[in-house]
């Protein structure tokens, strides 16, 4: 199945700039830099999530920390060698970025009007790369993890680590590798204890798609005829 890159990777945040932006990189002479941006869920939590923006996109945005914005783009992926091994960097590629007024992120007078206003969501179409790992908590939660890599451009891929819960967590269970799923959810940040073998420990921030809904892409032949 050929996959409209445009459309197997599309996500919309809107929430508020809690760091000073920071240079990360360069490619072809086009600099990008990234910072933080707050997105509140529905109940009091926040999700803290890095963005990667070019310079292009900043020449008439001011990032000044507490600004709300809306930013479309794409959740990627890619590797970074520390301490002699790979580390899976998960970023906000920026594609677009506007200012909103902060009463569409956070003085709705109706409730149910709130709910309607995207702010956080993700769009991903792409493959089951690893068996899902399915579990139940003590309190008889059940939760799904699954790595989904999603084709980008110039035959390269994102790596986006999913979780799903409950009937989703049990539709995954028996997914093999290789099964094409499309999901929509939501980008979560999430903290942890790294435990290090001398018993010493650091907390750190994971990042995933929080899946709200999935399906798997049925295969067609070549006349465009379901065959699965």
């Amino acid at each position: 199945m050929v996959t409209n890159l445009l459309e197997n990777n599309h996500l919309v945040l809107v929430g508020k700039v809690t760091s000073e932006k920071t240079y990360s990189h360069e490619i072809y002479g086009e600099k990008f830099y990234i910072f933080d941006l707050e997105v509140p869920r529905l109940s009091s939590a926040v999700d803290i999530i890095p963005i990667t923006v070019s310079e292009r996109l900043l020449t008439s945005l001011d990032l000044q920390i507490g600004k709300n914005l809306s930013v479309e783009g794409q959740f990627r992926s890619y590797n970074s060698y520390q301490n002699e091994r790979n580390k899976l960097i998960l970023t906000v590629f920026a594609k677009d970025i506007i200012e909103v007024d902060s009463e569409d992120t956070e003085n709705d007078d109706e409730q149910e009007e709130k709910k309607d206003i995207v702010t956080n969501e993700v769009i991903l179409s792409g493959y089951v790369c690893k068996k899902p790992i399915y579990r139940q908590t003590p309190f008889d939660r059940e939760i799904a993890d699954l790595l989904l890599a999603v084709n980008r451009a110039y035959n390269k891929s994102d790596y986006i680590p999913c979780i799903a819960w409950g009937r989703n967590a049990r539709f995954c269970q028996n997914m093999e590798v290789g099964t094409e799923v499309r999901i929509v959810g939501r980008v979560q940040s999430r903290k942890y204890e790294k435990k290090f073998e001398d018993g010493t420990s650091e907390t750190r921030v994971a990042y995933e798609v929080s899946i709200s809904s999935m399906e798997i892409v049925e295969k067609k032949d070549e006349n465009n005829v379901d065959v699965g």
